[in-house]
This record gives structure tokens, sequence and C-alpha cells, in this order.
């Protein structure tokens, strides 16, 4: 029965541990509000769940920029080529509440002089 209830207590552990985790990265709650504007050079992006990360180089820092999840990026008109290393873009979005993560939430793309809105219920 001890080892039982050890068990119970280690999954439980694990899996509070987990969704923890998960519920500090969704979301919007890292953000600063309001927007920074940046354009820079696709230096790499890993698209997939839970969301894409791009980065990107910006006067010589580099930023990385979370965008959508696929169904997100596809609803706006994205497909995975239009990230292409060594393209421009430009990315409106939420930073970070610390500036010095250099990390931003894209709520807008540009590409090639075209909009693609991620959030369209988000300003």
């Amino acid at each position: 029965m001890r080892k039982l209830g050890i068990s119970v207590f280690v999954v439980l552990f694990v899996a509070f541990g987990l969704v923890t985790n998960v519920s500090a990265h969704h979301g919007w709650a890292w953000t600063a509000g309001g927007n920074v504007d940046l354009t820079g050079v696709i230096k790499s992006a890993k698209l997939g769940n839970p969301h894409g990360v791009l980065k990107i180089d910006v006067e010589g820092q580099e930023w990385t920029v979370e965008v959508g999840q696929p169904w997100r990026n596809q609803r706006a008109g994205l497909k995975p080529g239009d990230f292409a290393t060594g393209g421009t873009i430009r990315i409106v979005g939420e930073p970070s509440a610390n500036i010095a993560d250099r990390r931003v939430k894209a709520k807008r793309v540009y590409i090639g002089g075209k909009e693609y809105v991620l959030y369209p219920d988000r300003d």
C-alpha cells in the first residue's frame, strides 16, 4: 500500500509540473502589451505545434519570434515556404515583459509586402 501511495504522489507531482510548465509557456502572460515593429532576416524557422518559432536578425541582434500554431498560420494564408532562411520579414507583435529577452509574439507578419494577420482580434 505504501508503494502505491508513493507512486500516486510521483505521478501527480510530474503531472502538476507538466501542467504548470505548459500553462506558463502558452498565452500572452509573458508579454508586455503594446506592440513592437521589427524588420529582419530569417535565420531559422521551426514550425509546428504548439506554435512556430523563428530566429531573425534585426540589425545584428537575434530575436526570437513566436508565430502561430499551424492552423493559425494557414488561416492567415502563410505557407511553410514563406519562412525561408535568408528572407526578409517584418513582425508586429507584443514583446516579452523583459525586453532583454528579445522575444516577441507575432500578431501580424509581412513578407514580400503582403500582410498576414495571425490574431485578428488583437491589436
